[in-house]
């Protein structure tokens, strides 16, 4: 297919890096989804209700800015490379050590160091694809790297629907280690940037110095992914949650593993598609599509009425949300000023992610206070989010095509 065609050009050391960011990513979010599987039963063991066992997903998103900040200044010092080795070993600890928690205080305190760790592998992971890559290829790339998080979803869905009858919820978080092995083929495989490489050629600048001009930017990025995790966290994290209270189907049944693997599907899609589609008609228009195309599937998404209605609605609404979502890598490391892009794209996601870590915990309080209703209140929340990303996006900057030679002289942000 054409649409995969910037892929076939990227050499052998091009693919094992943008492979390694893609793994590193849905490995990533394999084990941040693993809870949200797991949350009735978690409220089951430790006799508290489930609103409870939800604030554990506000401290992993809440902690991501600072791995984000603090992964991303040693990446744009140390390198892309080791940093990242780094980060996959400490989430991978830090999720097989849930496995053992004894209490819900123990357990938040451990998603909160996950949260740390998780903040800091998407901007290493994705700055190091897209300054490796040439820049016909950043929307495809982009749309793949992205379409890792709903993979990471997906497998943790299969994992859960094979496993949880058999090892309970703390065996999922045993199995939630095994990303470590990751970092056996970064370590042989990937090759460092040479567009950080060619950074350490110039003068070494502060942190404030090198964001000199640049903070409007960083706000509106900030308040930009804020709208996109409220996007996809609302439509995601208590997707799990609404078929066993709403539709009363088991967590671990067939029939709630194929409505995930089907919203999967839509995800991947959906990101390959935009992404790819970004290339041609700019970023911010893709994002603006995809975002309001949302809007009308949600009735089938939430609504459906029968199971084929309800697959149908969950891939259809993962094509779009995971559709705006694909062109996020490449539009923010194209918005970056080179000396800072291992820290700002990562830091103003996971900023972001602050933003929206109320998201699950918000949505669980409308669905409460609307008689338990989730789907009213995921239908809502994505109805409103869709509109407040679509002017976000159409209203902010764009770079597309930037240079990402990692020379001092990268200026992006130019008015789209």
């Amino acid at each position: 297919m054409r649409m995969f065609s910037p892929l076939r050009a990227l050499d052998h050391e091009q693919r094992h890096t943008v492979a390694a960011s893609f793994l590193g990513w849905m490995l990533d979010a394999f084990d941040y989804f693993l809870l949200t599987f797991v949350i009735v039963a978690i409220a089951q063991e430790f006799q508290v209700e489930k609103v409870e066992v939800t604030f554990a997903l506000f401290l992993t998103l809440a902690a991501r800015p600072l791995g984000a900040l603090l992964f991303g200044r040693l990446a744009d010092r140390y390198g892309r490379r080791p940093i990242l080795m780094l980060d996959v070993v400490l989430f991978s600890i830090f999720e097989f050590a849930t496995a053992f928690a004894p209490s819900l205080t123990a357990l938040l305190v451990l998603r909160f160091l996950f949260g740390i760790a998780m903040g800091g592998e998407w901007g290493i992971g994705a700055s190091l694809a897209m300054e490796s890559i040439p820049a016909q290829s950043r929307g495809i790339v982009s749309g793949l790297l992205q379409s890792g998080y709903p993979c990471g979803f997906f497998l943790a869905a299969l994992v859960n629907w094979l496993l949880v009858d058999h090892i309970g919820w703390r065996g999922l978080f045993i199995v939630g280690a095994l990303p470590a092995l990751l970092v056996l083929y970064i370590r042989s495989k990937v090759p460092e940037s040479a567009a950080w490489q060619a950074q350490q050629r110039q003068p070494r600048q502060s942190l404030r110095q090198t964001m000199r001009g640049h903070w409007k930017l960083a706000l509106y990025l900030m308040l930009l992914m804020a709208a996109f995790n409220m996007f996809s966290h609302g439509s995601q994290d208590m997707y799990p949650t609404f078929l066993q209270t709403d539709l009363h189907i088991a967590a671990g049944s067939g029939t709630a593993f194929m409505l995930a693997a089907l919203l999967n599907l839509g995800a991947l899609a959906g990101g390959l598609f935009f992404g790819s589609l970004s290339q041609s008609i700019g970023r911010r228009k893709a994002i603006v599509i995809a975002a309001l195309l949302a809007i009308p599937v949600i009735p089938l998404w939430m609504y459906g009425g029968s199971l084929l209605l309800l697959g149908l609605g969950a891939f259809l609404i993962q094509v779009m949300v995971q559709g705006a979502w694909g062109v996020v890598p490449t539009h923010l490391n194209e918005l970056s000023p080179g000396p800072v892009r291992g820290t700002l794209p990562g830091f103003a996601y996971q900023m972001g992610n602050l933003l929206a870590a109320i998201t699950a915990t918000a949505q669980t309080w409308i669905a409460q206070w609307h008689g338990g209703d989730f789907a009213f209140s995921m239908s809502l929340w994505i109805g409103t989010v869709a509109v407040v990303l679509a002017l976000l996006a159409w209203l902010g900057p764009e770079a597309h095509g930037a240079s990402l030679s990692g020379e001092a002289v990268d200026s992006p942000a130019t008015p789209g």
